[in-house]
């Protein structure tokens, strides 16, 4: 398995429009991209801060991954992604150490990545996603 650095930090955010404003007028950041993702039922909208980007995460339905999260725990930090080279070996050898994954394989997540996710039980309390830009 080879991380290759931070792809982004993600942040769960009540309200998409009101965390964008706090982030372009007050940190002086440029949102590059929103998107929806229709099967993990979230918006978001993305960031660069030097080479990392923010991914703030909105819920589309609070049946949703974030809808859930925001209601357990609030806003704030949800997940920090590592990009990786090869994701289903990187999985692979990741589970054979014992981690619980959440995703067995990759799916389509935003930006047309492929994505897979461990289980925060097993990293320490961090939900880590994996990010690898399709071949």
């Amino acid at each position: 398995m080879e991380i290759t650095h931070i792809e982004h930090i993600g942040i769960a955010v009540k309200n998409l429009d009101e965390a964008i404003k706090y982030y372009e007028d007050v940190l002086n950041l440029k949102c590059y991209r929103i998107e929806e993702v229709l099967d993990q039922k979230v918006k978001t909208a993305f960031f660069m801060v030097g080479q990392t980007k923010l991914e703030l995460l909105e819920a589309t339905n609070p049946e949703g991954p974030i809808g859930k999260f925001i209601e357990k725990k609030g806003e704030g930090i949800h997940h920090l992604a590592f990009a990786v080279k090869d994701l289903p070996v990187s999985l692979h050898e990741i589970k054979l150490k014992g981690v619980k994954l959440i995703d067995e394989v990759p799916r389509p997540g935003a930006e047309g990545l492929h994505i897979a996710f461990l289980h925060p039980k097993s990293t320490g309390g961090v939900l880590t996603e994996f990010c690898e830009k399709p071949k």
